[in-house]
């Protein structure tokens, strides 16, 4: 018995082996494929795109660099300046100390094709005083390009060029305004380096909305701007700023910078105020701005809020109303202190201006006002300057 019990356990191990194999044998999986490298290379590529490269890859081809040859006006100190600064020989020379030259300049910026029929966007910084405009395309193709329109105060030009064949263009977004904290690509041809090649791509994201920077001394008014941490240097200017569906949602303007070079802080106009400018400029060649509202006013003061009990140091304080004007009919009166225009805070008197920027003559705008301490509520045409 001490002999068989082993043999059992074997004989019953085999036969247990045995059928194990025979079960396998039924169940046995198909022999490996060797993936062929083809398979491999395109899967692994696959797993590589992303939204934000798809996006990149369907805006490319409609990105131009924008070259331009401009006059710019100088003012410069004559060298016999100083000679002719004695009050004796000024009152002869006096027109000596300066003179205004103008110049040939050369700049480059970014832009982007808006349809198929070769109408382009980019900033009028970059064009707006160009004499001579070419534009060149990623695939090595360098057109010119006609000046169509531009406007300063929002710093959106119109181009044109004319196409042997349909150009790829990229789409508006249709919202109003992007998500804070969404992707954003900003592409663009940054210092003029890469002319008739693929754009530069920089990635961040949509760092805040609605931000309002003071009027520039050139007199571009940048409201409502899209506040971006993609990376925007020189010659970014007016390339678009586009989400992870391939939709323009603004087109680069400005960077906040102590150096010159990009620190994160780059600004952008919004898609709605460049879909308004652009058919303006497609339509007459320029914004209305021809404003005429009868209103005469000035910043509130700190003497001004405590001699009319204002709750706070701002506003605009009218001084007075033209007689027959938009603002007499829209009942304004003199004191009247305006605090709002269409629901928006107004600070002071270029605040109120910048605001209203933002509409045309015969556009209707409601103004909040304070009046002997109670709020009110205007209604506003604005009128049109004649001559």
């Amino acid at each position: 018995m001490m002999r068989l019990l082993p043999l059992f356990l074997v004989a019953c191990t085999v036969l247990g082996c045995n059928n194990d194999a025979r079960s396998q044998e039924q169940a046995a999986p198909a022999p490996q494929r060797v993936e062929a490298a083809d398979d491999v290379n395109d899967r692994v590529s696959r797993s590589r795109q992303t939204a934000i490269t798809r996006a990149v890859e369907a805006a490319t081809p409609a990105i131009v660099s924008v070259n331009v040859l401009g006059v710019e006006r100088v003012r410069v100190r004559d060298p016999w300046a100083d000679f002719f600064s004695d009050p004796f020989f000024e009152q002869f020379f006096s027109n000596r100390r300066s003179r205004v030259i103008e110049r040939q300049v050369q700049n480059v910026g970014s832009g982007f094709v808006l349809s198929p029929d070769g109408y382009i966007v980019t900033n009028d910084h970059v064009a707006g005083n160009a004499t001579r405009i070419s534009v060149s395309f990623p695939d090595g193709r360098t057109l010119d390009a006609e000046l169509i329109g531009t406007d300063k105060a929002s710093d959106i030009a119109l181009l044109k060029v004319d196409p042997d064949a349909a150009l790829p263009y990229l789409a508006l977004a249709e919202e109003d305004r992007p998500l804070v904290g969404e992707w954003v690509i900003a592409l663009g041809n940054p210092f003029g380096l890469f002319e008739a090649a693929e754009p530069t791509v920089t990635v961040g994201v949509v760092s805040a909305v609605g931000r309002d920077l003071s009027v520039s001394r050139d007199g571009r008014i940048y409201r409502d701007m899209i506040q971006t941490d993609a990376s925007i240097n020189r010659g970014n200017s007016g390339g678009p700023l586009v989400n992870a569906l391939g939709e323009v949602i603004g087109v680069n303007t400005a960077i906040y910078s102590q150096s010159g070079g990009s620190v994160g802080i780059g600004f952008a106009v919004p898609a709605a105020k460049v879909r308004r400018i652009v058919e303006e400029l497609k339509r007459t060649g320029f914004v209305d701005r021809s404003y005429y509202t009868g209103l005469r006013g000035m910043d509130v003061t700190e003497r001004i809020a405590r001699a009319l009990a204002l709750p706070e140091v701002r506003g605009v304080l009218l001084r007075d109303v033209d007689p027959g004007s938009p603002a007499e009919a829209a009942g304004f009166l003199p004191y009247d202190v305006i605090v709002a225009l269409e629901g928006e805070s107004v600070d002071n008197l270029a605040d109120f201006v910048a605001r209203l920027y933002d509409f045309r003559p015969g556009d209707r705008v409601r103004c909040r006002v304070l009046r002997d301490g109670a709020a009110q509520m205007l209604t506003l045409e604005i009128g049109r300057q004649e001559g």
